[in-house]
């Protein structure tokens, strides 16, 4: 962009960090989520134990990953 000043310079290169910044952060939550569902599913690793070794809350861990659904029993 022609005619900018050093301000406009700033702004544009802050905003440019900041979008990397976001997309590293989305990666990164993404990977937390899957791996706290793949604790309960297939570790059997329950909220509270996931919540001390992240530092989320207790519920906030068993809302992205409830319990999983067992099968109904006959």
């Amino acid at each position: 962009m022609s005619g900018m000043d050093e301000f406009d310079e700033r702004l544009a290169a802050a905003a440019k960090k900041r979008a990397r910044a976001k997309e590293a952060f989305d990666r990164a939550d993404e990977e937390v989520r899957a791996l706290l569902v793949e604790g309960r599913n297939e570790h059997g690793k329950g909220p509270s134990y996931m919540a001390k070794l992240t530092g989320f809350t207790r519920e906030w861990v068993a809302r992205i990953a409830p319990e999983p659904k067992r099968p109904a029993e006959s």
